[in-house]
C-alpha cells in the first residue's frame, strides 16, 4: 500500500537522504511563505469552520467581523479555505481592506476562498501553523472542529509559555463555546492553569466588544509602539 508522503514523515527514522530532503521540502515551505506574507501588514487570524455555509448566522456574523477589522487597520488573514475562513475574508475584500490566507493541501483538495488579495498554499499543517501566527496580532476563534480548537490552543500555549507576546484571544460565539470556558474554570479549581492564564480569554457575541478590545489590548499596546514597515526589495523582484 502507498503511503501518503505526509504520513511517511511521521514514521520514525528513515535514511539520511531522505530526512535531508524533507528538510530541504520544510525550509522551502517557509521561504516561499515568508517571500508571499512579508508585506501583509499587521494581521488577525481568524479561525473557524470550513463546514458552515454562506447565509448560516455563524457566516454572517464572521464576515462582519472581516470588516470590522478592517476598519480597525489590520489585513485580515485565515486558513484560506471556505465556510468561516471565506466569510472572514468576503467581510475584509468587500470593505475594501486586505484579505490574505495560509491555505493547506489536503487528501481531499481544499481549494482557496475567492476573496483573497494573496495566499500561500501548503503542504505541513505546522509550517502553516507558523506564518498564521508569525504575522498576527490578535487570534479570534469562531466556532469550529478540531482543527479550530487545535490553532486556539496553540495560540494560547505560546502566549502562556511567553513564546509570543500576550496578544488577544477571542472567542465568538458564548453559547458555542461555553464548555471551553468551564473547563478552564475545572483547570483553574484544579490548579492545573493560573487564573491568569484563564484571563487570556474573551468569550463573546458582541463585535463592537471585541473590536474595543483589540484597539485596546492590540492596536495600541503593540502595533502603535512597534510598528516597522518592511520595504521591498529591487533586487528580490519584491512589490508591496
Amino acid at each position: 500500500m502507498k503511503i501518503h508522503p505526509e504520513k511517511r514523515v511521521l514514521e520514525g527514522p528513515h535514511s539520511r537522504w531522505e530526512e535531508l530532503i524533507f528538510v530541504f521540502k520544510v525550509m522551502s515551505e517557509f521561504i516561499r511563505g515568508f517571500r508571499a506574507l512579508h508585506f501583509v501588514g499587521p494581521c488577525v487570524t481568524v479561525f473557524g469552520s470550513a463546514r458552515i455555509p454562506e447565509g448560516h448566522e455563524y457566516y454572517k456574523l464572521t464576515e462582519e467581523v472581516g470588516s470590522k477589522l478592517v476598519d480597525l487597520g489590520f489585513t485580515v488573514m485565515s486558513g484560506g479555505g471556505g465556510g468561516l475562513m471565506e466569510a472572514a475574508n468576503k467581510g475584509a475584500k468587500l470593505d475594501g481592506g486586505r484579505s490574505v490566507a495560509c491555505n493547506i493541501m489536503l487528501p481531499k483538495e481544499q481549494v482557496h476562498n475567492q476573496y483573497l488579495d494573496s495566499w500561500i498554499t501548503l503542504r505541513y499543517f505546522f509550517v502553516r501553523k507558523v506564518l498564521l501566527f508569525k504575522y498576527s496580532y490578535a487570534f479570534i476563534a469562531m466556532p469550529g472542529g478540531v482543527g479550530t480548537l487545535d490553532e486556539l490552543f496553540e495560540a494560547i500555549t505560546l502566549i502562556q509559555t511567553k513564546k509570543i507576546e500576550r496578544f488577544p484571544v477571542v472567542l465568538m460565539g458564548v453559547e458555542y463555546w461555553k464548555s471551553i470556558g468551564y473547563l478552564f474554570d475545572s483547570m483553574v479549581g484544579e490548579g492545573t492553569i493560573s487564573k491568569e492564564d484563564k484571563d487570556l480569554l474573551l468569550i463573546t457575541d458582541s463585535v463592537e466588544e471585541v473590536m474595543q478590545h483589540l484597539k485596546e489590548h492590540a492596536l495600541n499596546k503593540f502595533i502603535k509602539q512597534t510598528n516597522v514597515t518592511p520595504k521591498p526589495s529591487i533586487w528580490l523582484n519584491e512589490k508591496l
